[in-house]
């Protein structure tokens, strides 16, 4: 279906080129209205109305609400909404706006995949936890509306109500999120109801569990849970504020039903690097994961959707591509960041810069901005994205190699800072001289004066398109931007680099082979070789740990040549040629160290003729162990077989003649 731009310069406060906009975007776009949201609200209702027709974007967010309202007045579809005001066309800058407006819109046409997502159902089952004064008056209220237990942590004597039920416990280990929470108690002691005069308290035991959807938390103590204002179900309000209090009470309360839980990242087993034989590799996702949501399961990592928040900073760090953002998928971000870059180019814009933001914080920096400040510059390019952590390295380097100048990621105070930390050093360290900012600011005026004032930056002069997985993004992208460079130096803790083995210690055991869950370490299957493949190498460090010689150290780094694409031989010895066939096996360093251990000084080897084995290949071993004087195969000569003659021959001599008796 063909979209159709509807535009307004909300009261002549911006201006919109909409002849050049058209012939840049390919898309028609409507007269030019000053007061869609309001007096023109009718011009509104016919755009939405002929939706049949062709798809309307109407270009202001603002006022969504008022344009959703008139869809369902109408009894169609809201119409898709895109904000070229407060991130374009409120500036101070100058100079022309249609590259940038036509980059806003080329984006905004982008097809939209669905998210994914799974049902939790929530029963209303509410345990409040805290002290008496706090948790009882909260349990008052939420009652009447959810099935309430207090978990009291104090030494208050039971209430005298039983409208609700009332514990007294040590929490001693929690696990869950909404909807299947789990917790452990100890010195639990529940209320005695029985009797005359005041309740009492039952004897205290330990090692007792309990279930429930909605955990409110009024202790004021250390949370139960990491990262506690991303557990979805688990409601924490400082005891000592009213507003906190009512807030979380309120919220409480409206979590009874059935939710849709996003599906946040993909997991694909085969490829993670954690662990092989008991051997630990890879833990970068079970260091950053700020939920706790990742956990070993044997030689990979499994991850609990219901625990998981969506930060991205595992899929950002995850060497191999194991661990990848699905909402939305890694593709769809590259796509996006191509089409801005494109776009703009062909409006006629030459080196724009991109600003990685995210939707709340960010956004809301952009508005301020816009409407009280110096507003955006004609040459930033914002880009919105869920999972600010999620952005790293890959998607810069992507960035800069479709043609941006510069990349600059904000930072919102609710971002976790480990993944940015360490994904932006290595972006710089590959980007090849190209700016890549991160900004931690909160002030609107902050924000523009750093964008202002930033130096001017030159954009690729050939930009590439990085296809492939993230790892052959970074290194599509990496060649295009240091083009002559051979190797680039990288930070410690990359997801690149070399294979170094100490030569003398090496004995060419292969186990580091035989472990190396890439395939970057393999083994020839004629000659005693140690090969590496630096492209498929992961630097999870598998094969250092395994090393029972520690001859292996690894060093980041990314090779840019073609010969990382190849395989070299890091460690080769000359072969061993068995004494009787003359077949090659082994290496001859190695026979020789077994033999001037073994022969003669074994109880397997003590005679020259046994220790000759040492030096036999497999089957010549085997053909002269069966011909030697002891030969441990030997045995008597096989019995015939029985058969029926046989059994039956011995029967009539077992059985006497019955004419005798």
């Amino acid at each position: 279906m063909p979209k159709h731009l509807i535009l307004c310069d909300c009261s002549g406060s911006q201006t919109i080129d909409a002849t050049g906009l058209s012939q840049a975007t390919g898309l028609a776009c409507s007269r030019m209205h000053s007061a869609l949201c309001t007096a023109e609200t009718g011009a509104a209702a016919r755009a939405i109305a002929d939706e049949g027709n062709d798809e309307p974007i109407i270009c202001c967010t603002q006022e969504r609400r008022v344009f959703d309202e008139i869809a369902a007045d109408l009894g169609v579809e809201a119409p898709a909404c895109l904000d070229l005001r407060d991130r374009a066309g409120w500036t101070d800058d100058t100079a022309p706006l249609l590259p940038k407006m036509s980059a806003l819109v080329a984006e905004a046409t982008l097809p939209a995949r669905p998210d994914k997502s799974l049902d939790v159902t929530s029963e209303g089952l509410c345990l409040i936890i805290g002290s008496a004064k706090a948790a009882l008056a909260a349990a008052k209220r939420l009652a009447p509306v959810l099935g309430v237990t207090v978990l009291l942590t104090d030494d208050s004597d039971p209430p005298d109500s039983r409208d609700f039920d009332t514990i007294r416990a040590r929490v001693t280990a929690a696990q869950g999120a909404l909807g299947g929470f789990t917790l452990r108690l100890d010195a639990l002691r529940q209320v005695d109801p029985g009797g005359r005069g005041a309740l009492s308290w039952t004897a205290p035991r330990d090692g007792a569990e309990t279930t429930c959807d909605i955990i409110l938390d009024l202790s004021g103590g250390t949370p139960l849970f990491p990262a506690p204002e991303k557990r979805e179900g688990y409601l924490r309000a400082d005891p000592g504020s009213l507003t906190a209090v009512a807030d979380a009470i309120l919220a409480a309360s409206q979590l009874t039903g059935t939710f849709e839980k996003p599906l946040y990242v993909a997991v694909e087993p085969l490829l993670c690097a954690h662990s092989r034989a008991g051997q630990t590799g890879c833990t970068k996702c079970l260091d950053i994961c700020p939920t706790g949501a990742i956990s070993p399961a044997g030689e990979h990592v499994s991850i609990d959707p219901m625990v998981c928040a969506g930060c991205g900073a595992c899929a950002a760090r995850c060497p191999s591509g194991a661990i990848s953002y699905d909402a939305p998928p890694p593709d769809m971000i590259l796509r996006r960041i191509q089409t801005l870059a494109s776009a703009y180019r062909r409006a006629g814009g030459e080196a724009p810069r991109l600003l990685v933001h995210d939707a709340s914080h960010g956004a809301e920096m952009i508005r301020l901005a816009a409407r009280h400040g110096r507003g955006l510059p004609a040459d930033v390019i914002p880009l919105e994205v869920s999972a600010l952590s999620g952005f790293g390295h890959a998607e810069i380097l992507a960035a800069l190699a479709s043609g941006f100048a510069e990349v600059t990621v904000l930072l919102s105070p609710t971002t976790e800072r480990d993944a940015p930390d360490q994904e932006i050093p290595l972006a710089q360290a590959m980007a090849g001289g190209h700016p890549v900012r991160l900004l931690d600011l909160a002030d609107p005026d902050a924000l523009c004066e750093a964008l202002y004032d930033a130096d001017a930056s030159t954009p690729l002069a050939e930009p590439v398109l990085p296809m492939g997985n993230r790892r052959q993004v970074a290194r599509l992208a990496a060649r295009a931007l240091n083009p002559g460079t051979e190797v680039l130096d990288l930070p410690a803790a990359a997801p690149y680099g070399a294979v170094v083995v100490d030569t003398d210690a090496c004995t060419l055991c292969l186990s580091c082979v035989s472990l190396c869950p890439s395939g970057a370490l393999l083994d020839n299957e004629d000659l005693p070789q140690l090969r590496f493949q630096e492209d498929a190498c992961l630097q999870c460090g598998l094969c250092a740990n395994i090393c029972p010689e520690k001859a292996i150290t690894l060093e980041p780094r990314m090779n840019l040549t073609d010969a990382a694409l190849g395989q070299v031989v890091l460690n080769e010895e000359e072969p061993f040629a068995c004494i009787e066939c003359g077949t090659l096996f082994g290496s001859k360093s190695t026979i020789e160290k077994i033999t001037e251990k073994l022969a003669g000084k074994h109880s397997m080897f003590g005679t020259s003729q046994a220790a000759r084995m040492i030096q036999m290949c497999e089957n010549c071993r085997i053909n002269a162990q069966f011909h030697s004087a002891d030969n441990p195969f030997a045995s008597a000569e096989r019995p015939r077989p029985r058969t029926t003659e046989d059994y039956l021959s011995n029967r009539k001599v077992q059985t006497p003649n019955r004419k005798d008796h």
